[in-house]
C-alpha cells in the first residue's frame, strides 16, 4: 500500500535539478504526480526528467531563474497549458551569492538574497493561488533552512531570509486556509 497517491495532481519544483529539490521532484513522481523539474539549467532539468520518467513517473523540464518573473510566470502558464493547473508548488530554489559579515555585505547582494529567496517564492505563490483557490485545494511548500532560526557571523542574509520564507508560510496559512489551500515551511 501507498502511503502517498498524488496521482493526477500537478507538481512544480524549483531548484529541482540537484539535491534536496530533486529528491523532492522524484519523490512527488514515486507518488503519482506529474512533476515539473525546474532550474535556471534545462539540461541539468532534462537530465533529471529523464531520470524520472525511466523509473515510469511524469516529468518536463522547464527552465526559469527564480530571479526573473516573467520566466517564473511563463513556468507556470507552460504548466498549465500541458497538464492544467498547479495542485502542488515547492519553492526549493535559492541563493546565497555572500559569506562573510553583515558590515561586508553590499546591499546589492542583500536585496539579491531577499528577491531570490523571498520574493520569488512570494511571487510564485501569488501566481498558482488563483486556480487553487477557485478548485478550493492546493498544496504549497517552501523549503527553509533551520539558519532561519539562528544568526550567523558567516550566512547572515540567507538566515534573515529563510526566517522570512517560515514567516511568509505562516502568512499564507492563515489567509488561504480557509480556501483549503496548505501553505508550509520545511
Amino acid at each position: 500500500m501507498k502511503l502517498f497517491n498524488l496521482s493526477g495532481k500537478v507538481a512544480i519544483v524549483t531548484g529541482a535539478s540537484r539535491g534536496i529539490g530533486r529528491s523532492i521532484a522524484f519523490q512527488l513522481a514515486r507518488a503519482g504526480a506529474k512533476v515539473v523539474v525546474s532550474s535556471r539549467k534545462l539540461d541539468a532539468c532534462e537530465a533529471v526528467v529523464k531520470e524520472i520518467q525511466a523509473e515510469g513517473g511524469t516529468a518536463m523540464a522547464i527552465s526559469a531563474s527564480i530571479a526573473i518573473k516573467d520566466q517564473l510566470q511563463s513556468m507556470v502558464q507552460k504548466t498549465k497549458e500541458v497538464w492544467g493547473p498547479v495542485d502542488i508548488l515547492v519553492c526549493n530554489a535559492a541563493s546565497n551569492p555572500y559569506y562573510g559579515p553583515a558590515t561586508g555585505m553590499s546591499d546589492e547582494v542583500f536585496n539579491k538574497v531577499m528577491h531570490n529567496n523571498v520574493l520569488s517564492s512570494t511571487w510564485l505563490c501569488n501566481m498558482v493561488y488563483p486556480d487553487m483557490k477557485a478548485r478550493k485545494d492546493g498544496a504549497i511548500v517552501l523549503v527553509s533552512s533551520v539558519g532561519g532560526l539562528h544568526g550567523s557571523a558567516v550566512i547572515g542574509a540567507y538566515n534573515i531570509s529563510k526566517a522570512a520564507d517560515m514567516q511568509l508560510a505562516r502568512n499564507l496559512a492563515v489567509e488561504w486556509g480557509p480556501d483549503n489551500i496548505r501553505v508550509n515551511c520545511i
